[in-house]
């Protein structure tokens, strides 16, 4: 994705895109309330239920939006961008929701 078409989205766009829905939102969802920690496309799968080309295709999207990093070390790692100020926002909502639910 090229940074121009990046620029040019609104941030209901972005939201759209990144966050996705259904079983794609599962990816982002696993390394939101794990933002400390890398994981490859395997233990994504693992932890996901996902297959490892829907793994894939979410990762791409999610790298290319700057909300994941990729690592490139061998066997890739994948982690959720903390400094994206969006992913800010998504890991305190997360935060909220996982203590709501730990509560209610």
């Amino acid at each position: 994705m090229r940074s121009r078409e990046l620029k040019e989205r609104t941030i209901w766009e972005e939201l759209e895109v990144g966050l996705g829905g259904g079983k794609k939102f599962r990816v982002l969802a696993h390394l939101l309330l794990n933002p400390d920690k890398a994981f490859t496309k395997y233990s994504l799968v693992k932890a996901t239920g996902l297959r490892t080309p829907s793994v894939d295709r979410r990762l791409k999207v999610l790298v290319e939006l700057g909300w994941v990093r990729e690592n490139q070390f061998k066997p890739k790692t994948y982690q959720i961008n903390s400094e994206n100020e969006i992913v800010k926002l998504l890991i305190e909502l997360f935060q909220k929701l996982r203590k709501y639910r730990c509560l209610g």
